[in-house]
This record gives structure tokens, sequence and C-alpha cells, in this order.
């Protein structure tokens, strides 16, 4: 089997890595009142996505756990994608606005 169509444990914990370094480099814009709270729905969306992935890890349920993480770097990437966030012209971590 074609070693990287597998869910490995290492994989899970590659893409949870690059989720936390998605999630510590975006910064938010200058936003209004009604654009903020906005984002602080998709991060708390972002961030309950992240937990779950864990839970999923130490669980051993591999596949959750990578679907998990994978929706969590999605909200932070969408964020930056539609500008409300600044993804600091990270074209790896972000699909770019």
């Amino acid at each position: 089997m074609d070693e990287d169509v597998l869910i490995t444990e290492d994989r899970v914990k590659k893409y949870i890595s690059i989720t936390l370094q998605a999630r510590k480099k975006a910064t938010p814009n200058d936003l209004s009142k009604a654009d903020l709270e906005k984002l602080d729905s998709m991060m708390r969306m972002c961030d309950d996505y992240y937990s779950d992935a864990k839970y999923f890890l130490e669980k051993g349920d591999l596949v959750r756990a990578f679907g998990a993480i994978n929706y969590s770097h999605a909200w932070i990437d969408a964020a930056v994608k539609i500008g409300l966030m600044d993804g600091h012209g990270d074209d790896v971590l972000f699909t770019l606005p």
C-alpha cells in the first residue's frame, strides 16, 4: 500500500503541528465590531476542532483526528482568505487572498 495515502499517528501529529503554526501566525486585521464577532466565532470553531482532533488522537481514532484537524485548519485558512486575518504572506500555511 502507498504510504502517502495512509493516515498514521505521525501524519496526524504533523498536521496538528502545522495547524498550530497557522493559528500562531495569523493575526486579526483591523476589523469592525461585527467582523470581529464573526472572526471570534470562526476561531472558536477552529479551536473546538483542534480539541476534537487531540481527543480522537488520544483515543486512537486516527480517521476522525485527521478529519478534525483539517477542519480546524480550514477555519483559520478561511479567515485569512476572506480578509479577517492576515497570513503575513505565508502561502504555505494559508490560501492567500
